[in-house]
C-alpha cells in the first residue's frame, strides 16, 4: 500500500485552555508544537492561531505570519496547512434570531482568506459545512465558498476540502464539476462532530466511494473516535490526522502532554497494521507540492 500522510492539527479554535494545560497558545508554542509533531512523524501540520493573552481563537494576520516564520526557520519541508475556518460562526440572539449574540464570528468570506493570499501556505482548509453546533450555527453558503475558492486558487494554494456531512460532499463535487475547484480534489472527512457525520466504518466507506477517480482523501475522528478512525482510514486506503484540535486524551482519562504524543501513537497504530508514514518530502511529492523557499 502507498505510504500514509499524517497531519497534526496542533491547536484548533474550539479546544479551550482550561480543558488542558498542554494546549499551545502563543506563536512560539504553536510553532514548537508543529516542529515536534513533524519530528514525531507528521508530514503536515494544520494551524489555527490564538490570542496569546486570552487563548481564544484569533484571525490576526501577524500571528499567522509569526508561526509560519518560526516553522520555516527550522524546517522547510514540513507541509503547512493554514485554516480558513474562523469567521463562519453565528450565534443568534434569544430575543431576535436575526441579530447576532456575543461569540459570533461571522464575517465577509474574503476576510477569512486574507492570510492565504499573503502567506501562500502549501495547503489551506476550505469548509463546506452549514450545520448546527451546540448553541450556534456554522454558515458556509455556496456563494461564499466559491468566493474563497477563487482566492485560494489565485494564490496557488492547494485547498483541502473539509467535509462534515453528506451535503458538503455533494457541494464540493458540484464545484469540481463546474470548474470552480480543480479535480479530482484533496478531501478531508471530519467524523464524530455532533449533528455531522457519524464516526463509523459504514459512513467512511460511503464517503470514500462517492469520490472522483484519483481523488486523495484523509479522515479523522473527534475526541474518543480519533484513534479508531486512524486505523479505519488506513484500512480503507486513506490518509489521516490527529492533534489537540480534535482530541486531548492519549487514552481514556489520560491527557496527552503534547501533539507529538498523539502523532507517536498514530504512527504506532499504522505501523502495527503494516503501514508506513510518508515523510514530509514524500508527502510533497504525492501531493505535487514544491519545497518552501
Amino acid at each position: 500500500m502507498a505510504k500514509t500522510i499524517l497531519t497534526c492539527a496542533v491547536t484548533g479554535g474550539l479546544t479551550k485552555p482550561e480543558m488542558t494545560p498542554y494546549l499551545p497558545i502563543t506563536p512560539q508554542q504553536i510553532a514548537d508544537s508543529c516542529l515536534g509533531a513533524g519530528a514525531a512523524g507528521a508530514a503536515a501540520v494544520h494551524i489555527h492561531v490564538r490570542d496569546p493573552v486570552s487563548g481564544k481563537q484569533s484571525m490576526e494576520f501577524d500571528l499567522y505570519a509569526k508561526v509560519v516564520e518560526l516553522i520555516r526557520a527550522q524546517n522547510k519541508e514540513l507541509i503547512i496547512n493554514l485554516t480558513t475556518g474562523p469567521g463562519g460562526r453565528f450565534i443568534p440572539s434569544e430575543d431576535d434570531p436575526k441579530v447576532f449574540a456575543p461569540g459570533t464570528t461571522l464575517c465577509h468570506p474574503l476576510k477569512r482568506v486574507e492570510h492565504i493570499t499573503k502567506l501562500k501556505p502549501d495547503i489551506c482548509s476550505l469548509d463546506f459545512n452549514t450545520m448546527n453546533g451546540a448553541t450556534d450555527i456554522v454558515i458556509n453558503t455556496p456563494l461564499n465558498v466559491r468566493k474563497m475558492a477563487k482566492v485560494i486558487r489565485d494564490a496557488g494554494v492547494l485547498p483541502e476540502l473539509e467535509i462534515f456531512d453528506t451535503g458538503d460532499l455533494n457541494l464540493a463535487l458540484d464545484l469540481i464539476a463546474d470548474g470552480t475547484l480543480d479535480g479530482p480534489g484533496l478531501f478531508s472527512f471530519v467524523l464524530g462532530v455532533k449533528y455531522g457525520l457519524n464516526a463509523d466504518p459504514a459512513t467512511l466507506l460511503y464517503l470514500r466511494d462517492q469520490l472522483p477517480v484519483g481523488a486523495r482523501w484523509s479522515a479523522f475522528g473527534i475526541s474518543r473516535f480519533e484513534f479508531p478512525i486512524v486505523a479505519q482510514s488506513w484500512l480503507y486506503g486513506g490518509h489521516t490526522r490527529v492533534g489537540l484540535e480534535d482530541n486531548i486524551f492519549l487514552k481514556k482519562g489520560v491527557l496527552c502532554q503534547s501533539n507529538a504524543e498523539l502523532v507517536t501513537k498514530a504512527k504506532r497504530i499504522i505501523e502495527d497494521l503494516g503501514g508506513d508514514l510518508a515523510s514530509a518530502a514524500e508527502a510533497r511529492s504525492m501531493l505535487g507540492l514544491k519545497i518552501a523557499s
